[in-house]
């Protein structure tokens, strides 16, 4: 990956996650309480989460790396999930 892709993707990411998630927005288990009230941009986010969350549970990472990834997940949906799928998924590491 080039480094101008690099930059667009966390420029686009960061743009993503800011319109999607709002300044102080809720996290994942506030996601989970108000489930059919959270929309389709709520919903979709949820799902996507969960896939994010089975996929690290899949790999053969340390405990330690599973953690921090669920956790970031977790605690920031929109922002760990696209840092996930752009820099941890895309590179396979």
């Amino acid at each position: 990956m080039t480094s101008t892709h690099r930059i667009a993707s966390v420029l686009l990411a960061t743009v993503g996650t800011l319109i999607l998630a709002g300044c102080g927005g809720p996290n994942l288990m506030d996601r989970f309480g108000g489930f059919w009230g959270a929309g389709i941009c709520g919903i979709i986010i949820v799902i996507l989460d969960v896939i994010a969350l089975l996929e690290i549970a899949g790999t053969n990472w340390t405990l330690g790396r599973k953690a921090l990834w669920a956790v970031l997940i977790f605690v920031f949906p929109v922002g760990g999930l696209l840092l996930y799928w752009f820099f941890v998924r895309e590179s396979g590491s």
